[in-house]
């Protein structure tokens, strides 16, 4: 199922539709500021399952949060790890930070650590508010060989595998910046569509 949205006007009747469907133990393709994110609840485990097998991997998924008040119960955040969140979210990062036990053991790295993003999109964080807990983030499985990605070809290759399709139209296939800040010190886990000129 293919529902249509405006990247710039909140629906808040598709945005319960869709929350009605994590709540009950779907899974969707959605728009952030970087890519198309695969996602469910985070604590649907069934829904953890199929997505690790439609990515066809089990390494640990980040989670999409609505907003820094909720951070810290998901992870820990030291004074000088906080100061950069403010400053990049919401925004195209991705901050690997030590997991809290609220945190599924399988969504976390062997060193006890959690990826966080709160994208700078009206749907995610609408989405995260009205479903009352985290969502599962990861990018739909795509080869990054290509420039954009279009939400048209993703229902035709995963359709049937996903329960809704959030649709805001074309969007480039950069993914976020993930930075782990495990320590004070920030480590550039992988350059995305987040700039990290602040940190050369």
């Amino acid at each position: 199922m293919r529902i249509l949205i405006d990247p710039l006007t909140p629906k808040p009747r598709i945005v319960k539709r869709v929350a009605e469907i994590l709540s009950q133990g779907g899974i969707i393709v959605y728009p952030t500021d970087t890519v198309y994110g695969l996602g469910c609840c985070m604590t649907n485990k069934k829904g953890i399952d199929a997505i690790n097998a439609i990515k066809a991997s089990v390494k640990p998924r980040s989670i999409m949060l609505a907003d820094l008040k909720s951070i810290s119960q998901y992870a820990k955040v030291s004074n000088e790890a906080f100061r950069l969140v403010r400053t990049l979210l919401p925004g195209p990062y991705t901050f690997i930070l030590p997991a809290t036990r609220l945190v599924p053991r399988l969504l976390q790295t062997k060193r006890k650590a959690i990826g966080i993003r709160i994208p700078d999109h009206w749907f995610c964080r609408a989405i995260i508010e009205e479903v009352g807990e985290p969502i599962i983030t990861t990018s739909v499985p795509f080869s990054h060989e290509r420039r954009h990605i279009d939400p048209i070809e993703i229902d035709d290759h995963l359709g049937h595998r996903v329960d809704a399709i959030i649709d805001s139209g074309i969007l480039p296939d950069i993914p976020s910046t993930i930075i782990s800040m495990e320590t004070d010190s920030p480590e550039i886990v992988r350059e995305g569509l987040g700039d990290i000129s602040m940190f050369q």
